[in-house]
């Protein structure tokens, strides 16, 4: 089992698919995409209605190879009784081999004319989409009101969408975006929701939001980058040969087979001693968390340096407390900056503690002060992470993030030569030379005040037991983000809102969840 999945540009795969090309007969890559779609389509038939012929599927096709994936993946579906309806978006540039076939099957045909009631949709008391959309088309110069009935349509289970694939770089067009809109149906992609840039996730206007997608042959990075708008993936292989990715993501197991636990000769000082430098009399709490999950990450000795020394130890008394840098002891990382403050003193314990060879994390406060002090990390060669959110992202570099974040995170790890953590619902993990790693958290539990402090603290001892930069960042995204969500769920299916807190108090929970993956 490969430890990372790799995500493939549009470019990484059409280039993959070209080659398989010169290997398969034709039309053979169409087959095994639009078979596993088919598959796709009839389990989600049977588990959200208890069955499959006699059911109802719409296809929403677009012109191009993704139209004629959905083209022949319904008229399989039809041969297994599915009653199969294709809306025709461009009917001059619909895929002819995968239309015949549907027509074969007895699957129905349609065009947005022949749906469009726009004349007396009101009388009629047709369902009609809303007007007010956004996009443009130079194969649309007038505006127009889609109305679907259920003459025209039926009354589909689901719906496919096989509007765009991933030459798609720009929202719905108008008439596409109206006959989405008007939809009140589960609908599945075929490789990748409509309307969202398939490369960096961008959702510029509107977008298909479905509960399933298909991905044909390879992942893509929208399937990371929007997951929102991608529900669940199912790749279906096509025999693709890809290159080695450049964004990636660890797989689970992976984490919890490396994660470090005691040896039989390990005692306290060679599982690695963790140095935390964060909080103040203003935030003492982010010393407390901070320093907390450095303690539920591994099993060897953390030590404390600054004001916030009395709250440390009244909740972690395992914890060795000091007042300044030079009186904590031998460390073998450092984290600095939640809650410590931007003042002169801050700025003098994050030059001390970036003046030693030892790898360090800075979050918070600790960025501030690099944003207006870049010199402290300059010709670094100790390992260094960055952990920023979009905004200290801004002030680090005087810029947004903008629309292609991995891009971003790329840029700034190359031209400051260190590891960069760009925090948000999908995590991004830069390291010169190296993929990008993320991860998607499956929600955004984690985002609530002091967890930041948390995930740093986690990095933190990852590096102190010897890890490099970038999997410790990757690893204890990942780790972070389940200790959310199991803190989220505590004891209940249905998830509550959830703090810093319990998030640091599901840490072990989360480390020892990944380590029994890695045990089946």
């Amino acid at each position: 089992m490969s430890s990372q999945r790799g995500y493939f540009t549009a470019d990484e795969v059409r280039a993959a698919e070209a080659e398989l090309f010169t290997r398969v007969p034709e039309g053979m890559p169409m087959h095994r995409a639009a078979y596993g779609l088919a598959t796709v389509v009839a389990s989600e038939l049977r588990a959200r209605t208890g069955g499959i012929a006699g059911r109802s599927v719409l296809l929403l096709v677009g012109s191009g190879d993704n139209g004629g994936d959905v083209l022949w993946a319904g008229s399989m579906l039809r041969r297994r009784g599915v009653a199969v309806t294709a809306l025709l978006l461009n009917p001059e540039r619909a895929h002819a081999k995968g239309l015949a076939a549907l027509r074969k099957t007895g699957g129905r045909i349609r065009t947005v004319s022949d749906v469009s009631r726009a004349a007396d949709a009101s009388s009629a008391g047709l369902i009609t989409a809303g007007s007010g959309s956004t996009g443009s088309s130079s194969t649309e110069s007038s505006r127009s009101t889609v109305v679907l009935d259920e003459t025209s349509l039926g009354t589909p289970d689901l719906v496919i969408d096989g509007i765009v694939g991933i030459s798609g770089r720009s929202p719905l067009r108008p008439m596409a975006a109206e006959i989405v809109a008007a939809l009140n149906v589960p609908i599945i992609a075929a490789d990748l929701p409509s309307g969202v840039d398939p490369d960096t996730g961008a959702v510029t206007g509107p977008a298909v939001q479905a509960e399933v997608t298909v991905a044909f042959g390879a992942y893509k990075p929208v399937h990371a980058l929007a997951a929102p708008y991608c529900g669940r993936i199912e790749l279906v292989p096509i025999g693709l040969r890809l290159p080695q990715p450049n964004l990636a993501a660890l797989e689970p197991a992976e984490i919890g087979a490396r994660w470090p636990i005691p040896g039989p000769a390990d005692d306290k000082y060679t599982q690695g001693v963790t140095g935390i430098c964060a909080g103040s009399a203003t935030y003492p709490g982010a010393a407390v968390l901070c320093t907390g999950a450095a303690v539920a990450a591994t099993s060897g000795m953390v030590r404390y340096a600054g004001t916030g020394a009395a709250e440390v130890l009244d909740h972690f008394p395992e914890v060795i407390a000091a007042q300044t840098i030079s009186s904590t002891g031998r460390v073998q990382s450092w984290v600095f900056g939640p809650g410590a403050g931007t003042d002169t003193d801050a700025h003098k314990r994050l030059a001390e503690i970036l003046a030693t060879d030892l790898p360090v994390v800075i979050d918070a406060d600790g960025l501030t002060l690099l944003a207006a002090d870049p010199d402290l990390v300059r010709g670094r060669t100790a390992p260094t992470v960055l952990t920023p959110h979009a905004g200290e992202f801004a002030r680090l570099t005087g810029h947004e993030v903008g629309q292609d974040r991995v891009a971003a995170v790329r840029d700034l790890a190359e031209s400051w030569h260190l590891t960069v953590l760009l925090k948000g619902r999908a995590t991004l993990v830069a390291t010169p030379g190296r993929p990008v790693l993320v991860n998607e958290a499956g929600g955004s539990w984690a985002a609530t005040a002091g967890a930041g402090d948390v995930l740093s603290g986690v990095i933190g001892a990852l590096l102190a037991a010897g890890y490099d930069p970038g999997w410790s960042a990757a690893a204890a995204a990942r780790v972070h983000a389940l200790a959310a969500n199991l803190a989220a769920h505590e004891n209940h299916p249905s998830a509550a809102p959830t703090s810093a807190s319990p998030l640091l108090d599901h840490v072990r929970p989360a480390i020892r969840t990944l380590r029994t993956l890695a045990a089946k």
